[in-house]
């Protein structure tokens, strides 16, 4: 019978995990990443290679890094369970693999809360009040060590086969591939379009066999994954912005030297800023950015007058999915980070 390579991988790691002994353990991270390996191919490429560079040589080598790219090992919600396991010891996962462990990450979904993304960067942080809150929540409920936060590669566009989105009813009975998100449903269906949630291993099929219109994502990410070979419209509708969390396994980190804690909390904060910094330049460049997409798609912005249209009928629609799912606690954690972005905007 074939043992399919995630699952090799994953019995490899859980081996390494069972046969380590105190004196001999060695202190490797094996760090796990949806998104292609080069630092300037992704956001969390460059957040990877400079983590790996940082802990190696910051440590004198006392730990390894070793990289898992690509969704090597499972997808995203899966590998977050391999990091609470202790099989794999950190991740960076997008919104929807976290949803699976902790919900509140749906919060972030409010549409059009942030105005830019100047504001982004100062409030989807782990030195914000309100990225304290969020990821201090977040490791009560799950265990886990946050790492980072930042933006999963930009602002959402919204790209499909079938026409340009100029307003709110243009939306209307697409088939938008959306995370498993309840807040990215929602806002998909209170604009007419119909929620299509796959996992990100089975989008770029999706969308060339026709099971799904169209989908959103940042630029970026619609660039690196090469939708405009099966994708004909990109609407810029920047209609929300979703975090990458960078999570750790708390007892591995635990189990570090002060030194060595300080060694990885310092790297992984330079990481995130690398992040950042190329999805700016991803969005910007010709070659992987907008005007690369621009050459086969044909690109539209909305006025702000039409955006101001969707955000009245997307907004309530989000709150009330936050209220449904997460309670009073949800509206808690979403009025704080509402409150975070007036303080700075």
């Amino acid at each position: 019978m074939m043992i399919s390579l995630k699952k090799l991988a994953v019995t490899a790691l859980a081996a390494t995990a069972m046969l380590a002994s105190p004196a001999f353990a060695q202190k490797t991270i094996r760090l796990a990443h949806l998104n292609p390996d080069s630092p300037f191919d992704s956001h969390s490429g460059a957040m990877a290679a400079v983590f790996k560079s940082l802990v190696e040589t910051g440590t004198n080598g006392s730990i390894k890094v070793q990289l898992f790219p690509n969704g090597q090992l499972g997808k995203d919600d899966e590998v977050i369970q391999q990091v609470r396991d202790g099989l794999v010891q950190s991740v960076i996962s997008s919104a929807g693999g976290i949803s699976a462990h902790y919900k509140m990450v749906g919060v972030f979904d409010m549409p059009f809360a942030f105005p830019n993304i100047g504001v982004v960067h100062k409030v989807m942080d782990l030195g914000s009040p309100f990225g304290q809150k969020f990821a201090a929540d977040l490791s009560a409920k799950t265990g886990l060590k946050v790492l980072g936060l930042l933006d999963s590669g930009g602002f959402f566009a919204i790209s499909n086969s079938k026409r340009p989105i100029q307003t709110a009813a243009d939306l209307g009975g697409l088939r938008i591939r959306t995370m498993t998100l309840p807040t990215h449903e929602a806002t998909v269906k209170s604009l007419g379009g119909q929620p299509t949630p796959l996992p990100w291993a089975e989008v770029y099929t999706a969308l060339q066999t026709g099971v799904a219109d169209g989908q959103m994502n940042p630029v970026p990410i619609i660039a690196f994954a090469k939708f405009d070979e099966v994708q004909k419209f990109l609407s810029i509708t920047n209609h929300v912005i979703t975090p990458y969390v960078w999570t750790m396994n708390q007892a591995f980190y635990d189990g570090l030297t002060a030194e060595e804690r300080a060694v990885v909390d310092s790297a992984a904060a330079v990481a995130v800023d690398a992040g950042r910094g190329i999805s700016r330049i991803i969005e910007a460049s010709a070659d992987k950015g907008l005007p690369k997409l621009g050459q086969r798609m044909q690109v539209n912005a909305i006025p702000e007058a039409e955006l101001q249209k969707f955000a009245a009928v997307a907004q309530p629609a989000v709150r009330a999915v936050i209220e449904q799912q997460l309670g009073a606690e949800g509206i808690d954690m979403l009025d704080a980070m509402l409150a975070n972005i007036e303080q700075v905007k």
